[in-house]
């Protein structure tokens, strides 16, 4: 007898590196997939029949800020994950700007073992790059639970940093778990800045402050020294045509590259005009010849992976007067609806969605057991109801800072189960049972 069998739905297999839609059922056993195919006379526990239905693979979110811990007035595990699965995300990949800084074993250890006590789903973390643990580093990268390497070559949120040319070389020869980069110039940053009065600046001078010539620069240092090394890298949320037109040229086996939700959907002046501060993230929302490039960048295969960067603040942080207001919005219950609602506009496919969430994430990291529907794979699966029409709200949010830049958008397109490992984490909009979630595994370097 299975523990569960998921009946008719239209399931996402991978066949010979193609994602292709079938309809069959799935049975589970001790939270692995036990069989894949006609399950008509087969007893289980629980039987769903999810006629309709789109089963994916898993879908990871390979950028999150959960704030925890030292910032959990914003966000922690416990609330950033049940966001997370209440948007149909089964793992996620969280970054190392905490406070204190994810730097070293200790630290690193100790969100391994909250995470492990509140999580209501998978996790893994990244280690951070500084100045200060460059040597480290190689012993870092194999910590149980470690996804890969985070640098920022920018300031962003917290005090992160690693802007020094040399270091950055050593890293990269030193070092062999994929490096995620957040790339902005960080003197660029600061000459701007000075060229800018506070008093004078307004949120619509985020993108002129932290301009296209500071992500460019970053960017471009970021690939010379892959390509000198041969040294595998993920370029974080790109927000420029000069970014996306440089690497449709420069892009290498060793070079991957995410793109955001918010780079896609939304547009300067509009997105400040409307939202305000609610609009600010790092690199910024810029004007539309920008989103239409990183769609024609997506268009042409130039992207990888769809993450997030899912980075709350409260609305107090928010309201005060830039530049004092932070960056980031949050992101991880909204990024599976959003790129649905792409999909039914004729923007995207599902088959893509699966790939840049779920079978390319787990390439990519060497993720253990994940990201395809496979006989003796971690029972992990995003169920979708492609038809399914839903207004975006502030209240549907689960983040402790309770907004959403979508907030009044109608989407068609919605996550309508999380199943974990074989079990049900999120069945149409509700949150069961208590956390659960274990630490991803990867393979060894």
């Amino acid at each position: 007898m299975y523990d569960l069998i998921l009946k008719n739905a239209l399931v996402a297999l991978d066949k010979n590196n193609e994602i292709r839609f079938e309809q069959t059922d799935i049975a589970v056993t001790n939270g692995k997939i036990a069989k894949i195919g006609a399950l008509d006379s087969a007893s289980s526990k629980e039987t769903r029949d999810l006629a309709g239905m789109h089963i994916l693979p898993g879908l990871i979110d390979t950028q999150v800020h959960f704030r925890d811990p030292g910032l959990t007035h914003k966000e922690d595990l416990h609330t950033g994950s049940k966001s997370a699965v209440l948007g149909g995300v089964t793992g996620f990949f969280e970054m190392p700007n905490t406070i204190p800084l994810t730097i070293n074993v200790e630290e690193f250890n100790k969100k391994i073992q909250r995470a492990s006590e509140v999580s209501y789903c998978d996790f893994s973390f990244f280690i951070g790059a500084s100045a200060s643990n460059i040597k480290e580093l190689p012993e870092l990268q194999n910590l149980e639970g470690c996804c890969g390497i985070k640098i920022f070559m920018g300031s962003s949120t917290g005090n992160l940093l690693i802007n020094n040319k040399k270091q950055l070389e050593e890293i990269f020869a030193t070092t062999q778990r994929t490096i995620a980069l957040h790339c902005e110039d960080e003197d660029i940053l600061i000459e701007n800045m000075k060229k800018h009065k506070e008093e004078d600046v307004s949120v619509s001078d985020h993108p002129v402050i932290r301009n296209v010539n500071a992500a460019i620069t970053a960017t471009k240092t970021a690939v010379e020294l892959s390509k000198k090394l041969d040294r595998n890298i993920h370029i974080l949320h790109i927000s420029s045509k000069d970014e996306v037109e440089f690497l449709l040229e420069n892009k290498t086996p060793y070079i991957t590259v995410e793109v955001t939700p918010q780079h896609l959907s939304l547009s300067a002046p509009q997105c400040y005009e409307e939202l305000g501060s609610y609009a600010q993230m790092n690199p910024p929302i810029r004007s539309k010849d920008h989103t239409e490039a990183i769609w024609k960048g997506l268009n042409n295969g130039l992207f990888d992976i769809l993450g997030s960067d899912h980075a709350p603040h409260l609305k107090e942080e928010k309201d005060r007067k830039y530049p004092k207001t932070p960056s980031g919005m949050p992101g991880v219950q909204t990024i599976i609806p959003i790129m649905l609602d792409h999909i039914n506009k004729g923007g995207f496919s599902l088959e893509r969605l699966v790939q840049m969430m779920s079978s390319f994430p787990a390439k990519r990291f060497g993720i253990k057991n994940k990201g395809q529907i496979k006989e003796g794979f971690d029972a992990d699966f995003t169920v979708v109801n492609m038809k399914k029409e839903v207004t975006l709200t502030h209240e549907m949010m689960a983040s402790k800072c309770g907004w959403t830049p979508y907030n009044g958008k109608n989407i068609q397109g919605f996550p309508i189960m999380t199943i974990i490992r074989g079990n049900i984490i999120m069945d149409n909009g509700e949150v069961l049972g208590e956390p659960s979630g274990q630490s991803i595994s990867f393979n060894k370097l």
